[in-house]
């Protein structure tokens, strides 16, 4: 198979040449990072301000028509650090061995400052203070625990949305620094912004998916919705407009989150200490700009199907704090999505069907040791795809397929790192112990089902199944699980024709089932939801 690399041609970097599982996927998964900061990541790229070449643009995407030009060049971006929110809004909370000196005194002038510019009739401008420190620690998104600056916010608004910033507290302990400003001397000394630990690539890696997604020809993606029986609607079936519907989206969704809020942000930010600001976001007074990695180009439809599935959530009517948990599963299940595809893809020389893998779904409290052995089976078989994909991209390089380098891509971004985040999904159970199988939570059986029934609308429980099958391989019934074995190589077995009993129990018990007879249902979209790119 082809590994050719987008939006530049990668193989010369170090990178590439020396992880397998970043040769396959992209430039990176890791298990280092949480499903929250993989939403933040990517929504990072989206409203920072991004340049091709030279080319800027302050869209989410880039114009349809750049990126048809778009042509072995970097993407950069310019992401804020945002020291001066964090330290506000993280600091009390963060572990009291975390907290320098430094750190301690600059908080209490932010505090200062802060109380300078409150005008209230009472004396009480502490209080005032605290429930502003409050209200944005209750903004928590990820990295509790960590030191302060390594947390991040929910994504709600885009002053919410801040880089990656790791303190280096073994540089501290040996240099002594005196003062907060005495951090900013030497950019990285004390504050690494491009370590990549925590953000540490996912989130780019998927913008750039849906980048060289819309960048395909219309012709190739009508093939493929055919091919592999996806039911796009007409306005998904072109790019420029599915583009166009997704700039709309994401800008409602970003307008939906009370403007005092954002103010509030960009305030404690920007205004009370512009300095840090300028330190962390600025270089020879322009905007800091900062490299985005690569995706592998194979994984094209991987991006065009999260195109759409994302339109539509943006598209369905959710507030905005469901939109973002809505988002946070829909790139999970996505990753996983990937990661299995892309092996598949790999291990066929290019050649799979769509989707190439079948995961077997049980009801949580199933009794049946039969579904439970199939479903348990198809995650070890998805496992294992993986763990052959990584070590087929060590074949084809003048590098010695080393045990420890192998084991990191496995537990990184390989088949460990897919069975975490399942775990972290819900989708595989148990947590901890043997026989893990797959099985469907409330919130990932509505986010399917708000990204497959068209918006405002409703389809046939047979046709909801089929479409589930062609976008995600997950399978329910006696003829899925039949089509499982066939793909596992095992004897198919003989089931009830009851098997998936259970999912209708479970869409009737979420609302989202209307049964027309014994052997008739529908299907609900959830929400009343407004203009979208489809149905």
């Amino acid at each position: 198979m082809s590994n050719s690399t987008f939006p530049y041609d990668a193989k010369s970097e170090q990178a590439y040449k020396s992880n397998p599982a970043i040769r396959l996927f992209g430039n990176r998964f890791s298990n280092d990072q949480t499903s929250m900061e993989l939403l933040c990541e990517f929504l990072l790229v989206i409203k920072a301000k991004k340049r091709i070449d030279v080319a800027e643009y302050a869209t989410a995407f880039p114009p349809y028509t750049q990126l048809l030009e778009w042509n072995n060049d970097e993407l950069e971006y310019a992401p804020k650090a945002r020291l001066n929110l964090k330290l506000f809004s993280f600091l009390s909370a963060s572990r009291l061995d975390s907290r320098h000196l430094t750190h301690r005194e600059h908080y209490t002038q932010l505090i200062q400052e802060l109380k300078k510019r409150i005008r209230i009739d009472s004396n009480d401008k502490t209080q005032v203070v605290k429930t502003l420190e409050n209200l944005l620690l209750g903004f928590q998104g990820a990295g509790s625990g960590r030191t302060w600056c390594t947390q991040s916010f929910l994504p709600l608004s885009k002053s919410l949305l801040a880089c990656e910033a790791i303190w280096k507290e073994t540089s501290a302990r040996k240099f002594n620094p005196y003062s907060w400003s005495n951090l900013f001397e030497t950019r990285g000394k004390y504050f690494s912004t491009s370590q990549h630990a925590f953000f540490a690539g996912g989130g780019e890696l998927l913008y750039l998916q849906i980048c060289q997604a819309m960048k395909q020809n219309p012709g190739a993606i009508q093939a493929w919705n055919l091919d592999a029986k996806l039911e796009f609607s007409s306005e998904e079936l072109e790019p420029e407009k599915l583009l166009n519907s997704l700039e709309r989206g994401l800008a409602k969704f970003f307008s939906a989150c009370p403007k005092f809020i954002d103010d509030l942000a960009e305030f404690i930010d920007d205004k009370l200490d512009p300095e840090t600001a300028a330190k962390t976001d600025m270089h020879e007074q322009q905007p800091r700009f900062v490299e985005a990695g690569w995706c592998n180009s194979a994984t094209w439809q991987e991006g065009y199907l999260l195109a759409v599935e994302m339109n539509r959530i943006l598209s369905s009517g959710l507030d905005v704090m469901d939109s973002v948990y809505y988002l946070e599963t829909l790139f999970m299940l996505h990753t996983l999505r990937n990661l299995i595809m892309q092996s598949s893809r790999c291990l066929s020389n290019g050649e799979a069907k769509w989707p190439g893998y079948y995961m077997a779904i049980n009801r949580s409290d199933e009794e049946n040791g039969t579904l439970k052995r199939i479903s348990h089976q198809s995650l070890k078989n998805i496992e294992k795809t993986i763990y052959m994909a990584i070590r087929s991209h060590m074949q084809d390089t003048d590098i010695v397929q080393d045990e420890k380098i192998l084991k990191e891509a496995d537990t990184r971004s390989g088949h460990k790192f897919f069975l975490k985040m399942a775990k972290q999904a819900g989708l595989v159970i148990p947590k901890r112990g043997a026989w893990a199988r797959f099985v469907l939570t409330p919130q990932i059986l509505r986010v399917l089902v708000t990204t497959i029934v068209p918006q405002q609308g409703r389809i046939t429980y047979e046709t909801f199944k089929q479409l589930i099958r062609a976008r995600w391989g997950m399978v329910f019934d006696e003829a899925g699980f039949g089509e499982c074995c066939e793909w596992l190589g095992v004897e198919k077995v003989y089931l009830s024709s009851d098997t998936d009993a259970w999912l209708l129990e479970m869409l009737a018990e979420s609302g989202l089932l209307m049964h027309l007879s014994d052997s008739c249902a529908l299907v609900l979209h959830p929400n009343q939801g407004n203009d979208g790119a489809g149905s």
